[in-house]
């Protein structure tokens, strides 16, 4: 998998672009290669990617993050449509809220009535 990794001090991030084992975290450390930089905060958004290497490994199989994708459809690397990098959000539903507290009601309605026959 090719992705970004940070490196940096704190509030200042820049980002290795690495070539790793998709079983390994991001914030591991260990890589197989470092295929270029980013630094998001310099005013002309210094990248550096080794263009060949990473299309030879596209080739050999390895997968993009969403991220590394846009990026290199933004730079005309690569050929397709940019992929949302964001994650999807599920709007909660009215009938599940309600039906999820009924059910909570009745078993707290139900215990002390049973307790008191018990006691008596």
């Amino acid at each position: 998998m090719i992705r970004l990794q940070r490196v940096g001090r704190k509030h200042e991030p820049t980002f290795r672009l690495v070539l790793t084992d998709s079983k390994n975290g991001p914030k591991s450390g260990r890589y197989l290669k470092v295929l270029g930089s980013y630094d998001p905060r310099k005013d002309n958004k210094i990248e550096q990617f080794d263009v060949p290497a990473i299309k030879h490994w596209i080739s050999m199989g390895a997968k993009l993050s969403t991220t590394v994708h846009n990026f290199l459809v933004t730079k005309k690397v690569i050929e397709g449509k940019k992929l949302n990098a964001l994650p999807k959000k599920s709007p909660i539903k009215k009938a599940e809220v309600a039906g999820a507290e009924a059910p909570k009601a009745a078993a707290t309605e139900a215990k002390p009535v049973e307790t008191a026959a018990v006691a008596a």
